[in-house]
């Protein structure tokens, strides 16, 4: 039982990701999409998916039925699972991993591995870059550039790891350092702590007088499958999950300025650097020190540096040398938008389409996190794959969540809302007599993003004249480390949308965060107005808020940029208007 207590949530649901994934290449109907619902259960649970196995509560967890349940154990259990093994078998050699590449679907695979013998990424290089695969029936050249430009993708997702799946582990990490009698001081450093969408690797910084002990600590931690390196003031190693993790320990009169430098990022740094030096002093990860004298100006703590070079403290969202300096010195650091200030969540799921949970689960989960209210928005029914829903249906949620309201009494309130298809014509797949009894319209492209420009753009446009449209989903269609945002002109998308007020999601889901910190700071240029969802499928998505929270900050928001910071209120006056 040795490897039980070694298997993390996140390699037990990607076991459980690639059954699904092989049962899709295969043709199999809805089995894909249970596995996927448990596998995405198993990796936002809150507990030790071992601890729940051994104690016998496999059937507690949501989407995890009596058969599922039987080859989680197995896997938590043995690290392996015989029905995977034999799903490998049965397809041609390579086709798993070619089915990876951004629009290689099943049936491309397959002719890959037969007519041209490609069995891996490198071989579909190879043989794209010789033109090989042009040739193929329903290829074509295009095709072979589109998969060119995907594996260039894929060869980049390997070196990096989504914030919202890495954040938790990293700060697991840093709970247990924190509790121990060696350590005075700990915390999480580099881009982890700036909460860029995806990391390299993790940084962690901590202050102690027996760097030794904590080295040990660190290096036998659960999670741990090997030591890179070794040192009294670096330690580096591998997580079961293949995320690199370093440790560095410094003295505590240092560890102020040792957390400026490894939080960064490089450029903001060398912009601080560059004020140290017009006063002559010397700014490194062991402190502020005046060169004339040899005084030590600050280093202990992090704010104290930034008040010697006669600047406030920059909020490490900030830190990317996009202007955070100039607006620190000219008094113009916007005040960002903070983590406990959404009042509820405005596009959430359920098992009525593609989640996991019901409704009544869905609002208890969400006012156990302090939320006035939560959106149910689950797909209309043109998004097949996620079993979205007829109006007939729709109109049954609607008094479904009608009845729920009434129990609650005003203590929180469910919103009645819809995440509706924009078709290719840019034209909304629910009729407007239906949209008109929902409290929130969430409008978005699901399909058809390898549109021109011009036509995208004219299709999202299309979709905001639409008087029941409140917000755009996912504006540009991206997921992080796999698709690239489909081409659309955003200035143009911003200017229409501030004049007829729709608002624009910021989509918080770990592989979205959509708009992103770059394209937030844009549109706010223009007058837009923001909402924050988790695109939850479970009650423990409804904790990736968070994510969508930092993407906010990193593009320099306020809470009044952003209208579910409002109370129920003021937020139904916002879609009304």
């Amino acid at each position: 039982m040795e490897k039980l207590s070694r298997m993390s949530n996140i390699e037990v649901a990607a076991v459980l990701y690639e059954v699904a994934d092989l049962l899709e290449i295969k043709g199999v109907r809805f089995k894909p999409h249970a596995y996927r619902r448990a596998a995405q259960a198993i990796e936002t649970l809150p507990e030790d998916i071992a601890d729940v196995t051994r104690e016998g509560r496999l059937d507690e967890v949501p989407g995890v039925g009596k058969g599922i349940a039987g080859k989680v154990r197995e896997v938590v259990e043995t690290g392996d699972l015989a029905y995977l093994s034999s799903l490998r078998e049965e397809l041609p050699e390579g086709v798993q991993e070619l089915t990876r590449i951004e629009g290689i679907g099943p049936k491309k695979a397959i002719a890959l591995s037969r007519e041209l013998g490609i069995r891996t990424v490198d071989d579909l290089e190879a043989a794209a870059k010789a033109g090989r695969i042009r040739d193929l029936p329903g290829f074509g050249e295009k095709t072979e550039q589109n998969i060119l430009a995907s594996i260039r993708m894929s060869k980049t997702a390997r070196e990096r790891h989504l914030l919202g799946y890495i954040l938790p582990i990293a700060r697991d990490i840093e709970r247990r350092l924190s509790s121990l009698d060696s350590v005075l001081r700990v915390s999480l450093a580099g881009s982890i702590r700036r909460k860029k969408e995806t990391i390299g690797d993790v940084d962690i910084l901590a202050a102690s007088t027996r760097p030794d002990e904590v080295m040990e600590v660190f290096a036998t931690l659960p999670g741990v499958s090997r030591v890179l390196a070794r040192g009294t003031t670096k330690t580096s190693v591998v997580l079961a999950t293949g995320v690199q993790v370093d440790l560095r320990v410094v003295e505590d009169k240092h560890f102020g300025a040792a957390l400026q430098y490894f939080t960064g990022s490089k450029e903001h740094n060398i912009a601080l650097r560059k004020l140290a030096i017009a006063r002559n002093w010397r700014l490194n990860e062991y402190g502020l020190v005046d060169l004339a004298t040899g005084r030590v100006v600050a280093g202990e703590d992090e704010a104290g540096v930034y008040r010697a070079l006669d600047l406030p403290w920059i909020e490490p969202e900030l830190r990317e040398d996009r202007g955070e300096i100039e607006a620190a010195r000219t008094g113009t650091l916007p005040g960002l938008v903070e983590y406990g200030s959404v009042r509820g969540d405005l596009h959430a799921h359920t098992r009525w389409s593609e989640g996991s949970h019901s409704i009544e689960e869905m609002a208890e989960a969400a006012q156990a996190l302090g939320y006035e209210y939560i959106a149910i928005c689950d797909h209309a029914e043109t998004l097949h794959i996620a079993r979205g829903l007829s109006p007939e249906r729709l109109a049954d949620q609607i008094r479904e969540i009608e009845r729920i309201n009434r129990e609650a009494d005003g203590e929180f309130t469910v919103l009645a809302g819809t995440e509706c298809n924009i078709g290719m014509d840019g034209r909304i797949d629910l009729p407007d007599s239906v949209l008109a009894d929902l409290d929130v319209v969430v409008a978005s492209v699901h399909s058809g993003f390898k549109q021109s420009e011009r036509e995208m753009t004219e299709r999202v446009a299309t979709a905001m004249q639409n008087d029941h449209v409140d917000i755009i989903g996912h504006p540009t269609g991206r997921i992080l480390l796999t698709r690239e945002p489909y081409r659309i002109d955003l200035a143009a998308v911003f200017d229409a949308a501030a004049a007829l007020g729709v608002l624009m999601e910021i989509n918080a889901f770990p592989s979205r965060l959509d708009l992103s910190d770059v394209n937030c700071r844009q549109a706010r240029e223009h007058g837009i107005r923001f909402s924050l969802g988790s695109d939850a499928h479970s009650r423990e998505n409804l904790r990736y808020m968070e994510f969508g929270v930092a993407t906010a900050r990193r593009g320099w928001l306020a809470a009044e940029d952003i209208v579910n910071t409002r109370p129920l209120e003021d937020l139904r006056g916002v879609l009304r208007s």
